[in-house]
C-alpha cells in the first residue's frame, strides 16, 4: 500500500474562535478514522482559510475519509464554504532526508 497525503482547505465566514471550539468536538472521532496516521489542523484567521494536511495508509482510506460522515457534515456547515481537497503521493526517500513523520 502506498501513503497518501491529503490536503484540504477551506474558507470560513465564523469567528475562528467559534470553529476552533467546533472542531474540538470532531477531533477524536476524526483521530479514529480508519487508516488515517495523523492530521495537522491549519488556521489562517485573517484571510478567513482553514484546513488540514492528512497523512492516510492508502488511497482508499482518504477517499472514504473524503466521501464519510465527518466531510459531509463539514459540507453542511453553515459559514464553511469553498471545501477544496488535493491528494498526493508521498516521496518517501526525500521525505526521510528532511525529516518528514511518515514512516
Amino acid at each position: 500500500m502506498s501513503q497518501k497525503l491529503l490536503q484540504v482547505n477551506m474558507n470560513f465566514s465564523v469567528p475562528h474562535s467559534d470553529l476552533e471550539a467546533a472542531w474540538l468536538q470532531v477531533a477524536q472521532p476524526i483521530a479514529d478514522t480508519q487508516g488515517l496516521r495523523w492530521k495537522v489542523w491549519l488556521m489562517n484567521a485573517a484571510a478567513g482559510e482553514a484546513g488540514g494536511i492528512y497523512l492516510f495508509e492508502s488511497e482508499g482510506a482518504a477517499q472514504a475519509y473524503l466521501e464519510g460522515p465527518i466531510v459531509a457534515a463539514l459540507k453542511a456547515s453553515p459559514g464553511i464554504s469553498n471545501i477544496r481537497a488535493k491528494l498526493f503521493d508521498v516521496l518517501g526517500d526525500h521525505t526521510a532526508i528532511t525529516r518528514g513523520p511518515v514512516k
